[in-house]
């Protein structure tokens, strides 16, 4: 009822856009964007909510588009396309890294960072990189966004998407440790979803349209 009658205090021009979200996507890449789809869409509102786990949108109905970490679950009468495919590299805080030695001398000695939720982990960029996994500790954390930050803090090396640590790449505090020596992965990670009988609405063409439009992909 107080839902309803938020939006009914809208206007009558006004809609709302529920969006369900993975939390790092939310926070590190989408969030930042999201006053520029605003400014573009003013009698569109954002009520956005967070989680690990897809929603399903055939149950909840209060759900109008969803951005998952890894494939949504598949359902007759919804639709899925990937956003792109993601570049997943190690990066770490500048200051553990030896600028007189390579990266690769390095690497194998460096503290290593697990996240828990990644689909790729560091058996699987070693192996690419044909390169013994240092059988030691290492920290670990259930969010990509905490991953980062620990690697900006000097934790350790991350093995993260570069969509998802953009800004901590670009101001310098991370580094990019693939760029030269060696090989990284490349993934569809990050999916938008909604119901196919809801494609059409006003508010749902505009978000899709804008989002596949910041991340490069065509409708």
């Amino acid at each position: 009822i107080e839902a309803s009658c938020n939006e009914v205090a809208l206007g009558p021009q006004a809609q709302v856009l529920a969006l369900h979200c993975a939390p790092t996507f939310a926070i590190n890449w989408l969030g930042p964007r999201l006053p520029d789809f605003i400014s573009q869409h003013p009698n569109i509102t954002i009520r956005m909510t967070t989680d690990a786990e897809s929603a399903d949108l055939l149950q909840v109905k209060e759900i109008d588009f969803g951005i998952s970490y890894g494939i949504p679950p598949k359902r007759t009468g919804i639709v899925s396309k990937a956003l792109g495919e993601e570049r997943i590299t190690p990066m770490c805080s500048p200051k553990l890294i030896n600028k007189r030695k390579s990266i690769r001398d390095q690497l194998p000695n460096l503290p290593l960072i697990d996240s828990k939720l990644s689909r790729i982990m560091w058996p699987n960029w070693f192996n690419l990189n044909g390169l013994r996994l240092p059988n030691t500790p290492r920290s670990s954390f259930d969010r990509a966004a905490l991953v980062i930050a620990a690697a900006v803090d000097g934790l350790g090396v991350a093995l993260e998407s570069t969509r998802l640590a953009e800004k901590e790449l670009a101001s310098g505090k991370l580094i990019d440790l693939a760029k030269k020596d060696f090989l990284p992965i490349k993934q569809e990670t990050h999916f938008a979803y909604y119901r196919t009988n809801e494609q059409q609405l006003e508010k749902v063409k505009a978000f899709k349209s804008w989002l596949y439009y910041q991340v490069g992909i065509t409708e």
